[in-house]
């Protein structure tokens, strides 16, 4: 081993390290490695960054663009509802509909997008078959993972996998070339899992998933909301006027929360949502929730030169269609993860605000909320307005939403724009499916077309593309070129071959298979099949063979994130199912078995060698 290629071996190792632990995040180590790696000198600071010139990183990018255009027209929500209804009380018959539907939908958009979106659906699943939701949420997230099995845009690691081939001198994998392994796949892991999920706890944990949708009123109830509502005027001597909301003196005070904001009347009043740079006029009524005794309003109240205006007592409930309320679960990578409320709520620049926090089943007392330090796992009550709630249901980065109030369906407006959508997704299929243009050309006709029908504007078409992810693969690129260069890939090709020598090609493909599983369960798939994809290439061309089986054995493996729950889909079920550890060993490690056998059985079949 020549001290070039043990110097890349070290950094590969500290990446995979951090990667496993989760400390720093996956695009910090990314950019860690195109950072140090130049100082090797194996490769040049060019080639580091050559990745951002890959059309898959624009393909990749695209497809973003098209799934956010989809969840925002309602596409998956509808279909999600449809779900919800067919489904019925058979619990096979719910499974079976269930992981059919998220595997086809995460085939053409974000599978952990479209798992974000149904884990509302699931839970009314649930409470309708008086099932516990831990009995469908793993299939759910498996339904998710094989959906990158089933065509070439599906998940980024078969995009980078394809460029590989191509800049070996193949032709690359059309776009349903993964369709024959992942259909069946989708098929068997329905019929096991059908089995499995007796092995899954089930009882129900918490007596919000026996019932249906809440209302309002519960969520005022659990989070003990009762009498802290109050509505107050702003008069024309107020110290208020003229001053914008991050700078007044009301917004800092501990114990008051501004949740929104009306002004005008009739026909010119507006609902105004809580913005630091917001200025205050007089006449405006300020919707607030206040952690303070009676007096003390009295006396803000005569501070502030506010009148105080009549109230409920029952926390905005009668004013459902102006004030809105989310339950929201904070996932591993949330950026909001140990902040208190205050830090959260700056960092996020939301319209919302946090008005309650659960740890399990204990709702935490509403007082002094801003200083409460946020934990993975907590599910938050948010308060503000409904269109800020529609766009928290569609961005699942920082917060997935993990309930809805029956009230929500009563002023969710008819997404009109869904037609049209439907109709981009055909054409973008249509064009990569026959080959008529490239891909990335075909995606980007779709985001144009997604575009001009008003699906998405160009600040959403922005904010949608996860430049974690992209900076992520661009940052793991270098080290498979650096592996080349320094002779670690045919050294890995060479060892794997001379240890199934007298094995013939069905073990190897079973241990590339195995080999590529084994490294999903500490890194993200998408470096995994960076790393991999240049060993299994290495192997086709020492044996003399097509690359493409050796390829597809990669993909399909990279896709076999079962076993843990380091992955984002996997890490999303693990908090709404309750799940631990043992359990995604448990249930993942048999399919995983499964999934293998078929891949290696298949894949030479469809594939030649």
């Amino acid at each position: 081993m020549n001290p070039d290629l043990l110097l890349v071996l070290l950094l590969l190792g500290a990446a995979i390290l951090m990667f496993a632990v989760n400390r720093p995040r996956v695009d910090a180590v990314a950019l860690i490695a195109m950072v140090v790696l130049p100082f090797t000198g194996v490769i040049t600071a060019n080639e580091t960054i050559s990745g951002f010139a890959n059309p898959n990183i624009v393909l990749i990018g695209a497809m973003f663009v098209i799934g956010e255009a989809l969840a925002r027209t309602g596409v998956a929500r509808r279909v999600g509802d449809w779900l919800a209804t067919r489904g019925g009380d058979r619990p096979g018959r719910q499974l079976a509909i269930l992981m059919l539907t998220v595997g086809l939908l995460g085939s053409v958009m974000s599978s952990t997008g479209v798992v974000a979106m149904f884990i509302p659906v699931v839970m009314r699943i649930a409470s309708r078959a008086r099932v516990a939701p831990s009995q469908l949420m793993m299939p759910m997230a498996y339904a998710a993972l094989i959906s990158g099995m089933l065509t070439l845009v599906a998940t980024s690691p078969n995009l980078v996998i394809n460029y590989e081939l191509i800049r070996h001198g193949a032709e690359g994998f059309d776009f349903f070339s993964f369709t024959p392994f992942g259909l069946p796949i989708l098929l068997l892991s329905i019929a096991y899992m059908h089995f499995a999920r007796r092995w899954l706890r089930a009882d129900i944990a918490d007596d919000s998933l026996t019932q249906s949708r809440p209302k309002l009123k519960k969520w005022v109830k659990r989070y003990q909301l009762a009498d802290r509502e109050y509505r107050v005027r702003v008069r024309p001597d107020s110290p208020l006027l003229l001053q914008s909301i991050g700078r007044m003196g009301l917004g800092s005070l501990i114990g008051v929360r501004i949740i929104l904001i009306e002004r005008g009347e009739g026909r010119n009043r507006q609902l105004l949502a809580r913005n630091p740079d917001l200025v205050l006029k007089a006449g405006d009524a300020l919707l607030l929730d206040l952690d303070l005794p009676t007096a003390d309003v009295a006396v803000l109240c005569e501070q502030y030169k506010v009148d105080l205006l009549p109230a409920s007592g029952r926390y905005f409930i009668d004013r459902f269609r102006d004030v809105g309320m989310v339950e929201v679960i904070l996932p591993e990578d949330s950026r909001f993860a140990r902040k208190t409320v205050a830090e959260a709520e700056e960092l996020g620049h939301s319209e919302l605000t946090v008005v309650g926090i659960r740890r399990g089943k204990v709702a935490r007392k509403p007082h002094n909320l801003l200083q409460a330090v946020l934990k993975v796992g907590d599910t938050l009550l948010l308060a503000g307005p409904w269109r800020t709630i529609r766009q928290l249901q569609e961005d699942s980065r920082d917060l997935v939403v993990l309930n809805l109030p029956r009230e929500f369906d009563e002023v969710l407006p008819a997404a009109r724009k869904a037609p049209y959508a439907v109709l981009t997704l055909a054409v973008v299929v249509a064009l990569m499916a026959t080959g008529i243009v490239p891909n990335v050309h075909a995606a980007l006709i779709g985001c144009l077309m997604m575009g001009l029908f008003g699906c998405i504007s160009l600040d959403q078409a922005y904010r949608s593309i996860q430049m974690k992810s992209l900076i992520m693969i661009v940052g793991m690129m270098p080290f498979a070129m650096a592996l080349e260069r320094t002779g670690g890939v045919d050294m890995a090709a060479h060892a794997l071959v001379a240890f199934t020598a007298n094995s013939g090609t069905y073990a190897i493909l079973a241990l590339l298979f195995a080999i590529t599983v084994f490294l999903g369960l500490f890194i993200v798939n998408t470096a995994n099949a960076v790393l991999m994809i240049p060993i299994a290439l290495a192997i086709a061309k020492e044996l003399q063979v097509s690359p493409y089986p050796f390829a597809m054995i990669v993909a399909l493996a990279a896709s076999s994130a079962f076993m843990t729950p380091i992955s984002p889909i996997n890490g999303l079920v693990a908090t709404a199912g309750n799940y631990g550890f043992a359990d995604f060993i448990r249930i993942g490690l048999p399919l995983t078995l499964i999934v293998m056998a078929v891949s290696v059985l298949m894949v030479p079949w469809v594939f030649p060698l």
